[in-house]
């Protein structure tokens, strides 16, 4: 009985405690850690339906640059005669014809004839690359008296003017909106959102469970395995003193050949047993760092958690239809749920809002021009018909509906499976552990008994190696019942959904997702997360 115990041998005041490694596991699980993150994510959804409710306020400015440039051209036609006069006077002598002049910008050109005394002058301007053509000619009589006569040359004047202008135009600008009505779906959004974020605590809670049934497991394995392992190395030490035995019998004639060949065979399959134990124990202490995050040192006898265990198994039913999370989650994914229903549903309704706004405008139109805008208004949407999207998407979301109310009959199906399972495993290896303690005692008295009727030759070397094995049978077998005496003590409170660090009262700061709730569903503005991220 006392090898049988070995899992549960005294260990130092310092060893390591199945309640202070599932306190290490609540703390560090990183599959936990992650799941309390995605519930603080999931908490901002109840800001964000709210948002519905506030005003929402925008600040608009633009500033560009503005060039424009441009060309205007015009011409004008003088009458005959108008700018170029001229005078004749008689003589005799030569006649000489008019000149003509070209002026550049602005310029001005005159003609100039001569005959005999008489002169002609005319003038014209241009704007920008303008020609002019005139002249007076002076006419004469040969050799004789002449009359006075005038010179009458048509003149066209042309004029091109360029302007350019470069101006800023500017706008500052301030919007408010806020929603009057819009059907109550920022009602619904903010109801479903709560009952998302019910949802997914009572899933956390679940990863808890989990978490922590993974945790006793993995301590509880690392134990026996131990256990196992100090067992087969002393089978093989038992079996080498065996061997050792039987060889010198044999040495004396007292055994045949075939004796010392079954030790033999025996220990090196005690030797096989031992490698493999070893590396049962290796893969268990991967998993205890897995689930708790240290490496097992010095660990203390694991016990069951009895005081928890309901009465019976229609009380531990009876509280796990009742507060199991499982089923707790999929009543709130019902109530988000039907609240998406009335989220569609809003959207057929009018939506009425009040919108504000102040505008300041500079240089819009040209160049030093300011005008300041004031307006407030309201505006209706009526919708009349969208092509029938919203009637299927409100149709989809009452299925939805429907399917979500069977899963809470299937999560009550499982959570009674579930209880049932574990209420029989916990019976099982209670039976197990007090048969396995007989079989223990039995089997040492038979070993006893072997061993001496072995020295007096009314046994055989195979009795005793057989009875050697059948003890080493019975301790290790003893250790796996202690062992699923302790899980399925924990398995039972993890079926019925009180298997948390609150209700067993672990030495550790509990967590608190209301919490993170409380901080942030009112909130305005604000970057930072609680935690200063």
């Amino acid at each position: 009985m006392a090898s049988g115990l070995a899992i549960s041998a005294a260990a130092p005041a310092a060893a390591e405690t199945l309640e202070s490694a599932l306190a290490k596991a609540y703390q560090g699980n990183p599959t936990l850690n992650a799941s309390r993150a995605g519930v603080r994510a999931i908490d901002e959804n109840v800001a964000i339906a709210q948002s519905g409710y506030r005003p929402q306020v925008n600040v608009g400015a633009s500033i560009g640059v503005q060039y424009i440039q441009t060309r205007s051209s015009s011409t004008v036609a003088a009458a005959a005669g108008a700018a170029s006069t001229g005078a004749t006077t008689a003589t005799t002598g030569t006649s000489l014809s008019g000149t003509t002049g070209t002026g550049s910008s602005s310029g001005t050109s005159t003609g100039i004839g001569t005959s005999s005394g008489t002169t002609g002058i005319g003038t014209s301007s241009t704007g920008t690359a303008g020609t002019t053509t005139s002249g007076t000619s002076g006419v004469s009589g040969s050799g004789g008296l002449s009359s006075a006569s005038t010179a009458t040359t048509a003149q066209t004047i042309t004029s091109n003017r360029t302007i350019r202008e470069t101006y800023l135009p500017t706008t500052a600008s301030l919007t408010v909106t806020q929603t009057l009505f819009n059907g109550f779906q920022t009602d619904n959004l903010t109801r479903r959102a709560e009952s998302t974020v019910y949802s997914q605590r009572e899933t956390l809670r679940l990863t808890e469970l989990q978490v922590l049934y993974n945790a006793v497991q993995a301590y509880m394995n690392v134990l026996s395995n131990t256990a196992t392992l100090e067992l087969n190395r002393n089978n093989v030490e038992v079996l080498e003193e065996q061997l050792r035995q039987t060889r010198d019998r044999f040495n004396v004639g007292e055994v045949t050949r075939t004796d010392v060949a079954q030790a033999e065979a025996r220990l090196a399959g005690a030797r096989s047993q031992v490698s493999t134990a070893e590396s049962n124990l290796r893969t268990s202490i991967g998993i205890y760092r897995q689930n708790i995050g240290v490496e097992p040192r010095q660990l203390a006898p694991g016990r069951p958690l009895d005081r928890f265990v309901p009465p019976s198994l229609d009380a531990a039913i009876d509280i796990g239809l009742r507060e199991h999370p499982q089923i707790v989650s999929a009543i709130h994914a019902v109530d988000a749920s039907e609240a998406q229903v009335k989220v569609l549903e809003g959207q057929l309704a009018p939506n009425l809002s009040l919108q504000g706004s102040l505008s300041q405008v500079y240089d819009q139109n040209g160049p030093n021009q300011s005008y300041f805008v004031g307006f407030v208004g309201g505006r209706l949407n009526i919708p009349i018909y969208e092509g029938g999207q919203t009637y299927a998407q409100i149709r989809q979301a009452k299925e939805t509906v429907g399917q979500n109310r069977i899963l809470v009959d299937q999560a009550r199906d499982q959570v009674r499976a579930q209880i049932v399972n574990f209420w029989g495993l916990l019976e099982a290896a209670k039976a197990q552990v007090i048969a396995a303690q007989a079989q223990v005692q039995a089997n040492e008295v038979a070993l006893n008994g072997v061993r001496e009727e072995a020295r007096v030759g009314q046994r055989t070397t195979l009795d005793v190696l057989n009875a050697q094995q059948e003890l080493l049978t019975s301790r290790v077998n003893l250790i796996a019942a202690q062992r699923d005496r302790v899980i399925y003590s924990y398995g039972v409170v993890q079926a019925i959904g009180q298997l948390t660090a609150r209700f067993t009262a672990l030495p550790v700061e509990y967590y608190s997702a209301k919490v993170h709730y409380d901080q942030v569903k009112d909130l305005w503005f604000g970057l930072r997360t609680p935690d200063g991220r």
